[in-house]
């Protein structure tokens, strides 16, 4: 398969990755030829309406629930916003949130306090893991709502969601789930996952930037405020005229990462381990997280003595990352390593190693033999 950008080895995925051409493909009438507003009562605008309740259809359809269920917004990150901002009216003022969240959630929690909510930060353990055992005992009678991952974008770490929603119901709280690095990577059903909402982006999967979904469980819905008004668009959740190519363009994409999910995952996963295991061979290095309850794509790696910032700097046009995709390349120490237990020094010399659909052998091979080469320099 060939690269995207033969200018670049990209191993950033977990950033953002490039759109499918197949996915561009079905986006392109909806720019050019079927432009009208979904929202019109003539038959244009119906005709748009119909392909945008079939591209509704076939992402419920995907993560096992109903259209009814799922909002369209412009990512995770405003999902997120929506629903914490969304019950900041409910007479409970407990939420709990685990450290390692997105800064999405973390900032959004911090946001939340400052309206006079009270937010518990879980920790993890070395392994990047989530003790239920915590968890259970740090819910309240006034708990609102648990904020968790399904999958960390840092270390790919895979969080128990199914057993977090058991404990978070069991003690009258609500569950919102951040599945941006989960959807399309997994085969993921909300019907038996049972959160109350879940937030993710399309363009984690190939999909185009700017649009992105909320699932919100029917059970709760005369729970959240909305955020947006204006026309009472998407049944009042979120006004405004919605992104149609963007909503082609994410269900054409879920469609084919599900399709494609098998044989991606087997060789991408082929790939990481050849990355990982020359990578790993550079004496003082490490993993940071578990090898066993993690997504196939990533890997985050410790360089002991080499700072990320400047191996990131000398690789080039090797494309990887120190952490989030929202502070990259930063003097400051991953928030998620920290949490983990690692030093500064240690979180500072950290990489992210994210592979995708369109990575390629060569390229690995020859991302081993510079970070081989860097490392031993910048060592001296």
């Amino acid at each position: 398969m060939d690269s995207i950008n033969s200018n670049f080895i990209y191993l950033d995925y977990n950033a953002t990755t490039p759109v499918d051409e197949r996915v561009l493909n079905e986006m392109l009438p909806f720019f050019r030829t079927e432009y009208a507003n979904p929202s019109g009562s003539h038959l244009f605008s119906l005709t748009i309406q119909d392909a945008m309740d079939q591209a509704s259809e076939d992402i419920a359809d995907k993560l096992v629930t109903q259209p009814k269920n799922i909002i369209f917004t412009s990512g995770a990150t405003e999902s997120i916003n929506l629903v914490l901002k969304g019950l900041q009216f409910s007479s409970k003022k407990h939420i709990i949130s685990i450290s390692t969240e997105h800064r999405a959630v973390l900032d959004s929690c911090a946001f939340m306090e400052r309206l006079g909510f009270e937010v518990s930060y879980l920790k993890v353990d070395p392994q990047g893991m989530l003790d239920l055992r915590l968890l259970k005992e740090s819910i309240r009678e006034d708990t609102l709502l648990i904020c968790t991952m399904l999958v960390n974008n840092e270390t790919g770490i895979i969080l128990p969601i199914k057993q977090i929603s058991e404990i978070a119901h069991q003690g009258h709280a609500l569950v919102l789930c951040d599945a941006t690095q989960a959807i399309g990577k997994m085969d993921i059903s909300l019907q038996h996952l049972d959160v109350d909402f879940m937030a993710f982006s399309a363009h984690k999967f190939y999909g185009p930037k700017g649009i992105g979904g909320l699932y919100i469980a029917s059970r709760i819905k005369d729970q959240l405020i909305p955020q947006i008004h204006g026309g009472g668009q998407q049944q009042g959740w979120r006004s405004g005229t919605v992104n149609t190519t963007g909503i082609i363009g994410m269900a054409a994409a879920l469609r084919i990462a599900l399709e494609d999910l098998k044989i991606d995952q087997a060789r991408v996963e082929q790939l990481r381990d050849y990355l990982e295991s020359e990578l790993l061979a550079i004496p003082d290095t490490f993993i940071n997280g578990s090898k066993t309850h993690r997504l196939f794509n990533t890997t985050n790696i410790c360089f002991t003595g080499v700072l990320s910032e400047q191996l990131i700097t000398q690789l080039g046009t090797i494309s990887v990352s120190s952490g989030s995709a929202c502070s990259a390349v930063t003097s400051r120490p991953s928030h998620v390593l920290k949490a983990m237990g690692l030093s500064d020094l240690d979180a500072l010399s950290s990489i992210r190693f994210s592979l995708g659909r369109f990575t390629r052998e060569v390229e690995i091979s020859q991302t081993i033999l510079r970070i081989k080469q860097l490392v031993e320099k910048l060592r001296t």
